[in-house]
Order: C-alpha cells, then sequence, then structure tokens
C-alpha cells in the first residue's frame, strides 16, 4: 500500500512538472523529467540484476491507472483554470476529470509494457497514441494539453517543422524513456544501445533541421503589417456590453498607427474587434470604413455575423471604397465558451452556463485574400488544431494570423499558452505568424517561432513589422498528418500486446526465461506470465 501511494504522489510530481513546461514558466526541461517520473512510476522498482533473464512482476493495473490518471490530471488542473473564468469551477473541473480519462487506458497498458525489456523503446507509441486520441474526444478534441507545446523556446521546438507537435511530442517522451531503459539495462548492450539512440537521434535531427532554417531564400516578397490591440473598457465577463466602447477603441488604435506608418499593407484586428455587426449596424460599419480608409489598405475584423445557419464567429475582410471581402468563419469552436455541451444539465450546477454562446462552426480553408496577401487564419482557439493552419498553407497561405479575445480570461497564464502555439505553427509551416489580441498579449512571431514584437496585456498598443511571404510546403504540412497516424497505429499493436495474454507471450520485446530462472522464482514468473 505504501508503495501504491508512492508511485501515485509520483505521478502527481511528474504531472506538475509536465505543467512547469508550458508558458509562461516555459521550463521546457522539466516536461521531459515529468515524463520520466511518469515512466518510473509505472515500472517495477523489485531489485533485479540487469542482466537476469527472468522478467519483472509489473505492478498492479489498478495502480498502473491510477498513477496515469493522477499524473494528467494534476497537470489539466493546473494549465486550464483559465476555462473556469469563463463558466465557473464546476465546469472546467470537469473537462479536466474527461480529458484524464483517457489517461487509464496509458496507466493499463504503460505497465504491462514497464515490464518488458525494451518496454522503454514502445511506450512512446502509447502515449501518442492517447494523446492523437484525446486531440480528437471528447468535444471535437481538446489538442491544448499536448506535451510538445511545453517544448516552445526550447531545442526540441524546431522538429515540428517535420513533423508537427506530434513528433515534438514523441520525441520528448523518446528520451525520458531512454534515459529511464539507460538506467535500467546498464549492463545489456543492446538494450543500452536501444536508450542512447533514443536519446541521441531527436537531437542529433533538431540540429539537422536548425541548421537548414538558417538558409533564407535569395528572394523574397515582404509586406508592412499592423497587429491592433485596442484593449477592453474594463476587466470581466461583461465586457461585451461595451461592444461598441471595444469597437472604438481599435478604431482609434487604428488611425494612431496609420499616422506615422502611411505604407503599410494589410491591418489586421483581433477576434471580437467588433461585435457589434458591420454587416448590419451602420454605425459599427461607419467606424470601420472610416479607419480602412484612413489605412488606405484593407483590415481584417473580428466580428461576429449570423447568417441562416446561426451566429458565426467570423474575421471579416473591408477593403478601401467600401468593399466588403473574404470572410473566414471559425471552424473549431471552444466548448464551454463558444459552445455548452449538455446545456441542460449543466444549467443545474452552475450560473454561468448560459454566458456560454451557440455559434456554428465555419467550413473552408481558412485562407483570406486581402491586397493580393494570401492570409491563413485560425482563430484563438482554433491555433491548437493541425489541420487548421495545415489546411490554410497547403491552399496558398503565405503569411498566418491567429486573431484572438482573451479579455475574458483576465489575467490567467491562457494568452501565454495560446501565443506558444502560435509559434510553434510558425515553426512547423515555415510562415510568419501575425497575433493581434483584445487585450494581449499580441505578437508578431518570425518563421522561425521566435517573438520579434509583443504586448503586455490590458494596455492598447500596435505592433509593425516588415514579414516575409512565404511559399513551399513542410515535411510536417505535407506528411505530418500521416506521420501521426502511423505513430499511432504503431501504439495500437503496442497497446494489443499489452492487452492480451497471448500475444505477449509471443512478443519478442519480453525478457527470454531459462529453466534455471523457474526453478529459483516460479512463483514470481507464474504471477508474470498470467498478467
Amino acid at each position: 500500500m505504501k508503495e501504491a501511494l508512492l508511485r501515485i504522489l509520483l505521478g502527481a510530481v511528474s504531472g506538475a512538472g509536465v505543467y512547469a513546461s508550458f508558458q509562461p514558466l516555459g521550463l521546457w526541461w522539466a516536461g521531459i523529467i515529468g515524463i520520466v517520473g511518469l515512466y518510473v512510476a509505472l515500472s517495477p522498482w523489485a531489485p533485479t540484476e540487469a542482466d537476469s533473464p527472468a522478467p519483472r512482476r509489473p505492478i498492479p493495473i489498478g495502480v498502473g491507472m491510477a498513477v496515469a490518471w493522477m499524473h494528467t490530471m494534476t497537470a489539466y488542473l493546473l494549465l486550464l483554470p483559465w476555462i473556469g473564468e469563463l463558466v465557473g469551477t464546476f465546469p472546467y473541473v470537469a473537462l479536466a476529470f474527461t480529458l484524464s480519462l483517457w489517461s487509464l487506458l496509458l496507466g493499463w497498458w504503460g505497465s504491462r509494457v514497464a515490464v518488458w525489456r525494451y518496454g522503454f523503446a514502445l511506450f512512446p507509441f502509447l502515449f501518442l497514441l492517447i494523446e492523437f486520441a484525446r486531440s480528437m474526444w471528447p468535444f471535437g478534441g481538446f489538442a491544448w494539453v499536448r506535451v510538445a507545446w511545453g517544448q516552445v523556446g526550447g531545442p526540441f521546438e524546431t522538429l515540428a517543422r517535420l513533423g508537427g507537435p506530434a513528433l515534438v511530442s514523441f520525441a520528448v517522451v523518446c528520451i525520458a524513456c531512454g534515459f529511464v531503459g539507460l538506467f535500467h539495462s546498464r549492463r545489456h548492450v543492446k538494450s543500452n544501445v536501444a536508450a542512447m539512440a533514443m536519446i541521441s537521434v531527436p537531437a542529433v535531427l533538431c540540429t539537422s533541421v536548425t541548421g537548414q532554417e538558417g538558409h533564407e531564400p535569395a528572394f523574397q516578397d515582404t509586406v508592412k503589417v499592423a497587429a491592433i490591440q485596442g484593449n477592453v473598457p474594463r476587466l470581466g465577463l461583461d465586457f461585451n456590453a461595451q461592444r461598441r466602447a471595444v469597437l472604438s477603441n481599435h478604431v482609434k488604435q487604428t488611425h494612431a498607427v496609420v499616422t506615422h506608418n502611411p505604407d503599410l499593407d494589410l491591418v489586421i484586428w483581433p477576434e471580437n474587434s467588433s461585435d457589434v455587426n458591420p454587416l448590419t449596424d451602420s454605425a459599427a460599419r461607419g467606424l470601420i470604413d472610416g479607419a480602412v480608409t484612413a489605412a488606405g489598405v484593407p483590415i481584417v475584423v473580428g466580428t461576429i455575423t449570423k447568417d441562416s445557419v446561426g451566429d458565426r464567429n467570423t474575421m471579416q475582410v473591408f477593403a478601401p471604397g467600401g468593399e466588403v471581402g473574404e470572410h473566414h468563419h471559425k471552424k473549431f469552436l471552444q466548448p464551454f465558451g463558444e459552445t455548452m455541451p449538455f446545456r441542460d444539465v449543466l444549467r443545474h450546477v452552475s450560473e454561468y452556463v448560459d454566458l456560454a454562446g451557440d455559434f456554428k462552426p465555419g467550413t473552408g480553408n481558412g485562407v483570406v485574400h486581402a491586397n493580393g496577401i494570401a492570409l491563413g487564419i485560425a482563430t484563438c482557439y482554433e491555433v491548437q488544431y493541425d489541420a487548421a493552419y495545415r489546411e490554410a498553407v497547403k491552399a496558398g497561405a503565405q503569411l498566418l494570423a491567429t486573431p484572438t479575445n482573451n479579455a475574458t480570461f483576465g489575467f490567467s497564464d491562457m494568452t501565454y499558452q495560446q501565443l506558444a502555439m502560435s509559434r510553434m505553427r510558425a515553426v512547423e509551416t515555415d510562415r510568419a505568424v501575425v497575433v493581434p489580441a483584445t487585450s494581449g498579449v499580441s505578437a508578431i512571431i518570425a518563421p522561425d517561432g521566435t517573438v520579434a514584437q509583443r504586448t503586455e496585456v490590458f494596455t492598447a498598443a500596435s505592433l509593425v513589422e516588415d514579414l516575409p511571404l512565404r511559399d513551399g510546403l513542410t515535411p510536417a504540412v505535407r506528411w505530418g498528418t500521416w506521420l501521426e497516424w502511423l505513430l499511432a497505429g504503431i501504439g495500437v499493436g503496442v497497446a494489443l500486446c499489452a492487452m492480451f495474454p497471448s500475444l505477449r507471450r509471443r512478443c519478442a520485446w519480453r525478457r527470454p526465461v531459462d529453466s534455471t530462472a523457474a526453478q529459483h522464482s516460479s512463483a514470481p514468473l507464474t504471477a508474470a506470465a498470467s498478467e
């Protein structure tokens, strides 16, 4: 019992380590240590000779499931309090709990795999499988909690160019398990080689990709882009009641920036910068047209529109001369914010439930054209989904934008976590990314993921930068989805071997058993074989 409690405690501590890797703390190495702690907590602790032919006994399935669940529950409770800022504590805890249920499978399968001689080399596939599944379900998937996001600013973020966030997560778990494998199998030459490969290969790939990033094209077009942060008149859930003031703030900030930058090519406002629909409200339209005329270039405006389907979260292009250009309806909507799952049930447990919206998802590839620029848009919550920017880049996007409204979330970690995702998307797609936010943090991100400029929260500000227009597709954009499916598919095979004794007995990864070992440790062998 004491050992079980110690393992569960280690699971919680390791979850806190994963949280510490995320922004704003940004301790990327803490994510690796966190995964080390998780795998150690799932592995047998009984002292054995490293070169002993006898298999080790796995920990009880229930303990393994509790360890993995505690690991993820701790990480998510620390990562996601910003969700509770909008709809209260209960839905936020319920979401963390639901997401953590996936880890019960990781604990079950991982504790079985950990007894195999090369289990440390197979556990990363299981981890990626669970992360992949969590990104698809529930509520359309929640990829916000990927281990990869904690590697922004660290050396392994460059792997996003090759395989996107999935490859980054996989590499982190490989390195962590490689260190554990190196310690457990220090007398076994083949296991040592495998462990060293798991540690060194990601590092070599990172070095290779970083070297390639230094070779810029001899010529590339550039455009001068302004990101506007108008700020909100006051904090809190009721800021939309002052939506005309929010619109006025962005108009004023635009007039101020064009005074000193008459040669702009494009202006981008944040999500919800005009919650008054300018397509139906003449006063709002007049303010926006005035800003467009002053700028002399198109402005991409975040607004709320409505059609026959329902309410839409829309990024709309307004061009000089009163022209209404292309639009992007947000495709991936935030549960418990823009939509409310189980609304009729949850309204009985939280008074905030009916504050959540009832928006309808859009379609399309996420690209709008303005002033000859193909701009790919992933509005706020959409940036966590691989398909958002990959589809836009494949459709010709040369520049990317993540317009966001984070005023509702106050001074929480949400804006910093989201900015980290935009930084990794820049690396993944080899595109500059503009992040205009209503109240901060707004930023200009170079194609290598570095932040060229940024603002503070709850201030009126603007950012102007000459940005490259890039063409071409990175390996991640071309094949990242297939790579993730491949890694997850291997994870399914490992899971099947972990689940069924008949497959485990035929598995080449188990420690061999000879008659001498059986005579000296028949009870442990019988127990292990029955698992």
